[in-house]
């Protein structure tokens, strides 16, 4: 017989990898009751995800493990280089220095310790609840509210939660109980992925790089501190069984001078890339997030980092929705905007891995030729893609009530000087919503009811000075802000706490209505009366 449940949790989080870890970190400094449960009882020691990029650094800082993180990879100090079989350079992509978001451009880790850091993170939350070797067995969706049962060590029970949230992995059982279709491009290849251990650490120029060779186009790339990883493509007539053996590892490593005495070999496995996502990410209380709702190609590194941004994108809105300060139907923006999103990833990175992914020699011959010709420079050498923006959702809108222009792509963060205190942005505010203004000129109309608004919803008001500043006010430290304001001819910028821009205006009255605009979006209350204090924010402590 199966235990009742307890209480009832504001979220339960079904896997506990980086995604369902991220995702259990932010609602839990934003203090709601989660619940993770995770089916192995152990945590998987084995890499697997090994990139991520300066907007997901920025999401760690918001997550509060910065430190933890850098500790743990190692930033990309040179260019991504992709060469012919004759060693030619045919692109050079550069990931050096720091990136819009303030952080690396590019950085490499170990999946197993980055895992550590974030469930150490959120398993120090007072209001985080984790249990390992405890596998969902049955979802039961209700009138508001989800009965999970579980199967574990101490035999069946129940957990009941507000929300749902499947982070479960491609095989999620989560999307399993939801009616959703999947949209699948058919894009399959098969990698042989070889993670390595050397004896003696060297240095590689650069960092890392991809062999279109016709004959077995190969990767080779960091897999974190002491670490290195070589992919090699599955040739047609090479059986899976066949390829993922620890003999053909060795004979695929041993013209890189890779050997059984100076490298030990941690795992070698053959995945299968794909590239689909589901149509719906969100039935009622159940949502889907990571790979539970969508697979791509690695050839972008942006598999682990969509993921990533699911987990922000979703944890703010459930905030609120959580705490009252918005409707539930504000979580259905979460499918909207994040599948347009991804769904650009996804064509990046089936683009690249068609440019990889060459088997013909006359084929790869004419692409090397482009290639060379175009300088090796990626604007000219690699598919044009749009940028990346989000799709329709909390978004500002123009007077006939479509999508206003410019908006739904990532801001940037740069440094800001604030009462003495020189840092990023976030580490000064806390995160959250955020208004940039070119000095308090364009705060001047915003009203009473305005400013509750933005207290309530916790976001902070920075008025930027290039000179010197007032008390309360920041200096652009970095030059950084002011001039990227003034290009566009704006006079203030509302940020979302995931990085995006919802809108931007030219003076004071422009920004009284964004405000406006974000105040229905969400649906916040029109009542002005006192609640209870809401939660901290969703980024860095204070």
């Amino acid at each position: 017989m199966s235990r009742s449940p307890s209480r009832m949790h504001d979220v339960a989080i079904v896997g506990f990898g980086p995604v369902g870890q991220m995702l259990a970190l932010l609602l839990g400094r934003a203090g709601h009751d989660v619940i993770a449960l995770e089916r192995w009882p152990e945590p998987y020691d084995l890499p697997r995800a090994v990139h991520f990029d300066h907007e997901i650094g920025r999401i760690f800082q918001a997550a509060g493990v910065a430190e933890e993180v850098r500790a743990v990879t190692d930033p990309v100090p040179d260019h991504y280089e992709w060469r012919s079989a004759d060693g030619e350079p045919l692109v050079r992509i550069d990931w050096s220095g720091k990136g819009p978001s303030g952080w690396p451009t590019a950085s490499f880790f170990s999946q197993p310790q980055l895992e550590g850091v974030l469930a150490k993170a959120a398993e120090s939350r007072p209001t985080v609840t984790v249990r390992r070797g405890c596998e969902v067995t049955d979802v039961q969706p209700g009138d508001g509210a989800v009965r999970l049962s579980t199967e574990g060590a101490d035999g069946p029970g129940q957990v009941l939660a507000r929300y749902v949230i499947g982070a479960d992995g491609t095989n999620s059982f989560v999307r399993a109980g939801m009616i959703t279709t999947v949209t699948d491009l058919g894009f399959f290849y098969d990698w042989l992925i070889v993670d390595t251990q050397p004896h003696e650490q060297a240095e590689w120029s650069p960092m890392n790089w991809q062999l279109c060779d016709p004959k077995r186009p190969t990767t080779i790339v960091s897999g974190g501190p002491g670490r290195r990883r070589w992919e090699f493509l599955r040739l047609p007539h090479e059986s899976i069984e066949d390829l993922n053996t620890p003999e053909a590892a060795w004979r695929l490593l041993e013209p890189w001078g890779r050997t059984p005495e100076n490298t030990t070999i941690e795992r070698h496995t053959v995945y299968t890339f794909q590239a689909r996502w589901v149509d719906r990410w969100r039935e009622d209380r159940l949502i889907l997030a990571g790979d539970a709702a969508h697979q791509m190609p690695p050839f972008a590194g942006q598999g682990m980092c969509s993921g990533m941004r699911d987990a922000i994108n979703l944890a703010w809105k459930l905030d609120l929705v959580l705490t009252g300060r918005a409707e539930p139907d504000l979580l259905d923006t979460y499918t909207s905007e994040r599948s347009e999103h991804i769904q650009h990833a996804i064509g990046m990175s089936m683009a690249l891995g068609q440019v990889i992914c060459v088997l013909d020699p006359d084929e790869a011959a004419a692409r090397d030729a482009r290639m060379i010709a175009a300088g090796a420079d990626p604007r000219y050498a690699l598919p044009a893609t749009p940028p990346p923006v989000l799709g329709d959702g909390i978004l500002e809108q123009a007077p006939d009530g479509s999508r206003a222009e410019n908006v739904g792509h990532l801001s940037p963060q740069y440094e800001v000087t604030h009462r003495g205190r020189t840092a990023l942005l976030d580490d000064i505010t806390g995160g959250g919503f955020t208004v940039l203004t070119d000095g308090t000129a364009p705060l001047d109309a915003l009203d009473a009811h305005d400013q509750a608004f933005l207290t309530d919803i916790g976001a902070t008001l920075v008025p930027l000075y290039a000179d010197s500043a007032p008390p309360d006010g920041y200096l652009d430290a970095s030059d950084g802000y002011l001039p990227h304001l003034r290009e566009q001819g704006h006079a203030a910028a509302l940020v979302r706490p995931d990085f995006y821009l919802f809108g931007a205006a030219a003076d004071a009255a422009g920004l009284r209505h964004l405000v406006g605009q974000l105040r229905e979006q969400l649906q916040h209350p029109s009542s002005t009366a006192l609640r209870a204090p809401a939660p901290e924010p969703l980024m860095t402590e204070r």
